[in-house]
């Protein structure tokens, strides 16, 4: 029993696999995407970048609500703007404002820490993308850059996501807000889909050790972008509707959910976006090869 074991065959080669690879080339792409997924263990560093991404959500939430401190002090006329917008509807800033708006306190050292500890975090993440990155490129330990330069990626990096993610949900939510025509949403859209693929393009560029060409990220960076504005534009009014019509304890628990859930839906689509480049680089480069392995 051993023995078989030891001979069996990988799944990407198992007879009905095999025959379906031959069929068609697009499924061919998807075996050999999925395959390298699962050996490269992305599933893992998707895990990994989600966990650091998640907890830089809390130290950017305390920021943000200690920002609101300063702005609501001695405004009576902004309190009440905000408790009846949708900021209120946010679990625990929201219930803190609808209730009881001279709690949100205003403090400098407050802010300063929620700041770098979101900075942190966030560095953390994208240390984890480039390792990721450099995993899915094969690149050898010896080969990957020393602490200081990752630490300089990853603070590009941090710039370039959060200023993508703050332009397409400024983007997001005009499209949600306002009473636009059919062809300025289409125009919309397509502005939050230019701007997720040139995100994708340049952390897929930046962010990993091996050198590498616009034609070899773009296909996977195209895939993403389309998956990321599909989530954006679906994703965000499906959870602020689920978290809006939900109490207070239970739309707690649900952004906590949601947030992570959010997360690794991202990673793990992006990961394969980047194996999904690596497979077709590797097709162009090795077409006979791979036809005749597939043929046999």
């Amino acid at each position: 029993m051993n023995g078989r074991s030891a001979t069996k065959p990988p799944w990407t080669e198992h007879p009905r696999v095999h025959a379906i690879r031959q069929r068609s080339p697009a499924i061919d792409v998807g075996v050999q995407t999925l395959d390298a997924y699962n050996r490269h263990r992305s599933g893992r560093n998707a895990a990994l970048i989600a966990h650091f991404g998640f907890v830089s959500i809390f130290p950017l939430v305390l920021a943000l609500t200690t920002a609101l401190g300063f702005v609501l002090r001695d405004r009576p006329d902004l309190q009440e703007d905000i408790i009846d917008s949708a900021l209120s509807r946010v679990p625990i800033i929201g219930q803190t404002i609808g209730t009881d708006p001279a709690e949100l306190k205003g403090s400098a050292a407050v802010l300063a820490f929620g700041l770098l500890a979101a900075l942190w975090s966030g560095l953390r993440a994208f240390v984890a993308v480039q390792f990721a990155l450099d995993d899915v490129r094969e690149v050898p330990r010896e080969a990957r850059p020393n602490y200081a330069v990752m630490r300089v990626r990853a603070l590009t990096g941090v710039a370039v996501i959060g200023g993508s993610q703050l332009a397409t949900a400024i983007i997001t939510a005009i499209v949600g807000a306002a009473s636009f025509t059919t062809i300025n949403r289409m125009l919309l859209a397509l502005g939050v889909l230019g701007v997720n693929v040139l995100a994708v393009c340049l952390t897929f560029r930046w962010l990993c050790s091996s050198p590498t060409t616009w034609r070899r990220v773009l296909p996977g960076a195209l895939t993403a972008g389309v998956l990321f504005s599909a989530m954006q534009f679906v994703g965000t009014t499906v959870v602020a509707r689920l978290i809006a019509n939900a109490s207070p304890v239970y739309g707690t628990f649900a952004s906590v959910i949601g947030l992570i859930t959010w997360l690794s839906l991202h990673a793990m689509v992006a990961l394969f976006a980047a194996e999904l480049n690596e497979v077709l680089h590797r097709r162009r480069v090795d077409s006979p090869t791979v036809a005749l392995h597939v043929a046999t």
